[in-house]
């Protein structure tokens, strides 16, 4: 049940699902048939299936498979999707509407602990949060606490909050280019005083000159990078 709970799942479905008899418990699923799965969800624009699909993966998997094996490369296929004329722009608002408020609820809890502290935010303009919150999510389970600021965030916010947390790391996302280069005095400005990291397809903007790191991979993966570049436990140990 613990490890049901964990995975983001109300208690009474976990206690249901701790109860089953080992023997009733369903194969795991290839990560292919559950993004065909989640797929035929958005189609149709069925939640519930969306939900129960989401429910039973995390109940046979940890946050980071299930982001690295279904989620991240959904989405991705969905944007494929999109560009070809599969999917309509209704699809992708449902399916970011969905994975939006799950992952949100697997966050909960995420600035809790010991650990180094990151700040998480957009930059201002910038609406797109999901890659932002599965980073969020991969850092969590390295140990980092999470103080989440969302979409579309003023860098005088994120500057006034990092003024106040002094975080390990500032993390700022964005997926257009331009929203880059209109903030780059600031974050320059930023990335004098904190350690400062640009992730989403408008870090492609910048050159190593700009920001401390530039997060070019997925988010499982960059959090991974990240944490090697941090003293964890000695931030664990400040913290004491």
């Amino acid at each position: 049940m613990q490890r049901h709970l964990a995975g983001g799942l109300a208690a009474a479905e976990a206690a249901a699902l701790a109860a089953r008899p080992a023997e009733a418990e369903p194969a795991p699923r290839l990560p292919t048939a559950a993004r065909d799965e989640l797929a035929a969800a958005v189609d149709a624009f069925d939640e519930p299936r969306a939900q129960s699909t989401l429910d039973r993966l995390l109940a046979e998997a940890t946050v980071e498979s299930v982001l690295t094996d279904v989620i991240l490369p959904f989405l991705e296929e969905l944007g494929e999707r999109w560009e070809r004329g599969e999917a309509s722009v209704a699809h992708e608002h449902f399916s970011t509407s969905v994975l939006r408020g799950r992952l949100l609820g697997l966050a909960r809890g995420w600035g809790r602990g010991l650990g180094p502290v990151a700040l998480l935010a957009c930059l201002p303009g910038e609406r797109h949060e999901l890659g932002l919150v599965a980073f969020g999510l991969a850092l969590r389970s390295h140990g980092w606490r999470i103080a989440f600021f969302g979409s579309d965030t003023p860098l005088d916010t994120v500057e006034d909050a990092a003024d106040a947390l002094q975080p390990s790391l500032v993390v700022l996302s964005a997926v257009t280019p331009d929203l880059v280069h209109a903030a780059l005095p600031q974050l320059q400005a930023l990335a004098s005083r904190y350690r400062v990291a640009l992730g989403g397809a408008g870090a492609v903007a910048l050159d190593a000159s700009d920001l401390v790191l530039v997060l070019a991979g997925d988010p499982v993966t960059e959090a991974g990078r990240v944490t090697g570049l941090v003293d964890v436990t000695a931030a664990v140990v400040a913290q004491v």
